[in-house]
């Protein structure tokens, strides 16, 4: 096995250990929170377990499944060797030491803060190291990337950048720039806390800071699923991509519009005004226009598939997909929870209807569906689909691997759609158990049995994931000649320079950010919120 292989294989294994881990935590919480599991453990244990599970997915699974692809891509994509490979181990081992400095306090009961941690509420100071190491092995994936794009364009001049390393890149560039408001907030107001050298903070300075990081992270975890959209998932159907330029220009609008958007989660925080709330919320808008455009092209991609396959009339193209194809299914299933998570996230950025349902289950609701379920899914597509790649061996069997997939859509409706419907109710989050004998929430309870269901149904799924994946390193060996990457129906022969780098963005993303973030944050240099005393657990 290629040093290349052993290093993409051992960025995937530690990202799915921890998601299996999470799916167990998440199954128990959901069994605390329901009238099955009311007097079983404690609020402490339960907030430990919640912590866990958030950082487990939010930043272990994400990040390491993200560099792991990210460097298999570089040398698939450019079809040259990954620069910098020691620095690429020297990454993970930074990003790996940094899982396990930020767990033990966590284990221990010194961290329960959740993966959002938000002040004055503050944990052991490891606990925050270890999340700044993990952040600074993915900024030398950062470079790494923009290295390996650089050097490739250096020697293919007026060539068109391959357009999954393309939107590669682009995510790596989005991830510098996201991470600078959490660093900001870790490094100079956090850290200092927990290590108890300053006994007060301004709350409102670090939510502000944090939503800088809060709401592009998300697309941070997405766009590796918007990369099979586009350059796998036309080849595992048997067609080819409707439009190369619609991607490049997709992944560009996800750069300049997730970034100066993060305050639409502070729009029931009294310190900032209301043109600075509009102002964001008029830049969120924006993003759903990438997603609209993704849809319009893959589901045209698909229709090429499908009547390449022979589909006839309207709709009969559907029919003829290749079902069958674990990339294909997971498409198709992802969008239909992408369908139902974005219109809760329309509801989440509208001022007034955000009122109705901040911190109520609807906003859960609405993040599981568009993380866990449309996000995760496809990371299970894109694993079935490169496993063969890097081990070389072949999956014995389709079929445990669409039942995987299946189970995981399932889980993931059963669990959610009750939550937005609780969340309507009033149910709040963030609490570790319901008293169910209180005539008014008694109501609730058959509501959260159904998703518990839902939460066993995921942690079936998880862990036949683990057990797939595991098989296929015992598979019959394989030679895969045929390309991973779709041609384009038009494959571009040269492309606007616009197109093919990010120096013209990277100046529209500092514009848009000064104006989004440049007032907020000033503010609180010049007259800096009632500040909160530090609460250390």
């Amino acid at each position: 096995m290629r040093n290349i292989e052993r290093l993409c294989l051992a960025h995937f294994w530690v990202a799915f250990t921890a998601f299996a881990l999470a799916a167990v935590l998440g199954a128990w919480q959901m069994w605390v929170r329901s009238p099955l599991g009311a007097s079983v453990g404690t609020p402490g244990e339960y907030f430990m377990s919640v912590t866990a599970h958030g950082v487990a997915m939010a930043y272990v699974l994400t990040t390491f499944f993200i560099m792991g692809f990210g460097y298999f891509v570089a040398e698939t994509a450019l079809a040259r060797a990954l620069p910098g490979r020691a620095w690429a181990w020297a990454a993970f081992w930074i990003a790996l030491l940094g899982v396990i400095v930020t767990i033990v306090p966590v284990a221990t009961g010194k961290a329960s803060v959740l993966f959002t941690f938000y002040p004055p509420l503050t944990g052991s100071a490891w606990f925050y190291i270890g999340l700044v190491l993990v952040v600074a092995g993915s900024w030398i994936w950062c470079v790494l990337m923009l290295v390996a794009m650089t050097t490739w364009k250096r020697e293919n001049p007026g060539r068109p950048v391959p357009l999954a390393m393309f939107a590669t890149v682009a995510n790596a560039v989005m991830w510098l720039w996201t991470t600078v408001g959490v660093a900001l907030e870790l490094v100079f107001q956090v850290i200092p806390a927990a290590l108890g050298l300053v006994q007060t903070i301004d709350v409102g300075l670090s939510r502000t800071l944090f939503s800088w990081t809060l709401h592009a992270i998300v697309y941070f975890w997405l766009i590796p699923a918007y990369i099979a959209f586009y350059t796998m998932v036309p080849r595992a159907a048997g067609g080819r991509l409707y439009s190369d330029t619609m991607g490049r220009v997709t992944f560009i609008l996800f750069l300049i519009y997730s970034l100066p958007v993060g305050m639409h989660h502070l729009l029931m925080d009294p310190e900032h005004g209301n043109a600075t709330k509009f102002i964001q919320v008029l830049l969120t808008a924006f993003v759903s226009v990438p997603t609209l455009l993704t849809i319009f092209t893959i589901t045209a991609s698909l229709e090429i598939a499908g009547r390449l396959r022979g589909g006839r009339g309207v709709l009969g193209w559907i029919a003829a997909l290749p079902w069958e194809r674990p990339m294909v299914l997971a498409t198709g299933l992802a969008f239909i929870m992408l369908g139902f998570g974005g219109f809760g996230g329309m509801i989440n950025m509208a001022y007034g209807m955000n009122a109705m349902v901040h911190n109520t289950s609807w906003v859960t609701a609405h993040f599981h569906l568009i993380f866990g379920g449309s996000v995760v899914i496809m990371y299970f597509a894109i694993a079935y689909e490169i496993w063969p790649r890097l081990t070389g061996r072949e999956h014995a069997s389709m079929v445990p691997l669409r039942l995987q997939l299946w189970l995981w859509f399932l889980g993931m409706m059963i669990l959610t759609l009750p939550w937005h419907w609780l969340g309507l109710q009033g149910q709040w989050r963030r609490v570790a158990n319901f008293n169910y004998a209180d005539p008014i929430i008694a109501g609730w309870g058959p509501w959260v049995l159904v998703s518990l269901g839902g939460g066993l149904l995921l942690l079936v799924s998880a862990l036949l994931l683990v057990r797939n994946l595991a098989v296929a390193h015992r598979g019959a060996a394989v030679v895969l000649a045929k390309p991973l990457y779709a041609l384009a129906v038009h494959p571009p022969q040269r492309v606007p320079a616009a197109l093919n780098g990010f120096a013209l963005w990277n100046v529209l993303v500092l514009v848009l950010m000064l104006l989004a973030y440049g007032f907020p944050i000033a503010q609180f240099l010049v007259a800096p919120s009632p500040t909160a005393i530090v609460h250390r657990i």
